[in-house]
């Protein structure tokens, strides 16, 4: 028995020296360390390049959740998880703060000095519709129920999603001077929109990072630069590890840049399209993501640690926060998933999912005016 044992093991114990030996050759740079060598053997269930793969999943799990399928931002959601993101009725009335049209009228006073009556292409910036009770936050049943979509690969606890944490953490920004504080990126920067003209970005994602670029320097004052590089015009594949050096490369030539946005375009469920009416216009609905570096499989992925994390939670919340109030139902839940996506980078980076592939260009653009006002709020410290 004891040699049939040590036959066994040996192999194993050769495939874990082959793996150990490609991570070191990657060196941590993947996102998704894919143990590529799978790959150069094509086959079915069953075949020898698919008994390879199943054998280095069974000596490093890890490696099972770097598969091809598992490596886009967003995959097409099943019905359940749609329906979770895509629900209007986000916020329970039962955290609803009722306002007398007194308070209702001295809040919109205000709001009014604040913007100055400005409308910039056809829409005023909203005053506080809704207000939500705090206090009723801090269960973290009641939060999570409201406010987050929890991919099933992955898990939170209250020890991370804590309203009470991520409301305490300051997000504001001063404006200073015209180095850029602000950076807008794209890690799919061919998503396009059903009316996008194939092959030219500019009427794709990346346009529409252009706008609300544009938006946050015209209306807000803000410092933004607009990075268009490309890392998924072959393959998606691996954008991540793509993009990071480059966008790494930006935040060391620009130390002033304190604010990231990752902006994408969301694929989701045939027949379903991610709009609402806002001030008159079609409007793309749109979803913060965050990503926790924890799978419910193995736990915590040490090599993709991210000191920022708490941040880029409580950064999310207090957008998603001010959407509910001001701009009820324009939002979906903030979903989050396992891996870390290169928020990594600064304390305040949001990954947008901004509308999905039946939307326009011009839905898409409509909604740059809601994200720039929601930004500036939290970046402001502004409160109704």
């Amino acid at each position: 028995v004891k040699k049939t044992e040590n036959a066994v093991g040996r192999p194993k114990l050769l495939f874990l020296a082959v793996v150990c030996g490609l991570l070191l050759v990657d060196g941590g740079i993947n996102e998704f360390p894919v143990l590529t060598g799978a790959g150069a053997f094509p086959g079915e269930t069953g075949g020898f390049g698919w008994s390879f793969q199943q054998s280095m999943e069974e000596v490093v799990p890890l490696l099972g959740y770097g598969s091809l399928p598992e490596q886009k931002t967003q995959i097409a959601e099943d019905e359940t998880t749609c329906r979770t993101l895509t629900t209007e009725d986000l916020i329970s009335e039962e955290l609803l703060i009722s306002q007398s049209p007194e308070e209702q009228t001295e809040q919109d006073s205000e709001h009014a000095e604040q913007t100055n009556g400005v409308v910039v292409g056809g829409f005023q910036p909203a005053a506080r519709q809704v207000q939500i009770d705090r206090t009723q936050l801090t269960d973290y049943e009641t939060l999570v129920q409201n406010f987050y979509a929890i991919d099933a690969n992955t898990m939170a606890g209250s020890d991370q999603l804590s309203a009470e944490k991520l409301l305490g953490m300051d997000m504001t920004l001063a404006k200073e001077g015209e180095k850029p504080q602000i950076l807008i990126y794209h890690t799919h920067s061919q998503e396009a929109f059903a009316d996008s003209v194939p092959g030219d970005v500019n009427t794709g994602i990346v346009g529409v990072g252009e706008h609300l670029t544009q938006i946050l320097r015209e209306q807000y004052g803000y410092a933004v630069l607009h990075h268009t590089g490309e890392y998924d015009v072959e393959t998606r594949d691996n954008a991540y590890s793509r993009a990071l050096p480059a966008v790494e490369q930006i935040l060391t030539e620009n130390p002033s840049i304190q604010v990231i946005v990752d902006l994408h375009r969301d694929e989701v469920a045939e027949g379903t399209r991610l709009v609402t009416d806002l001030q008159g216009r079609p409007t793309a609905r749109f979803m913060f993501f965050n990503g926790l570096s924890r799978t419910r499989k193995t736990g915590d992925i040490d090599y993709l640690q991210n000191e920022n994390q708490e941040a880029n939670l409580a950064f999310s919340f207090q957008m998603q926060l001010k959407a509910a109030e001001y701009y009820p139902g324009l939002t979906r839940r903030i979903y989050i998933k396992q891996y870390r996506f290169n928020m990594h980078l600064k304390e305040r980076t949001l990954l947008i999912e901004l509308g999905d592939e039946n939307n326009t260009v011009q839905e898409a653009k409509n909604a740059c005016y809601p994200i720039a006002h929601l930004l500036d709020l939290v970046l402001s410290g502004q409160t109704p």
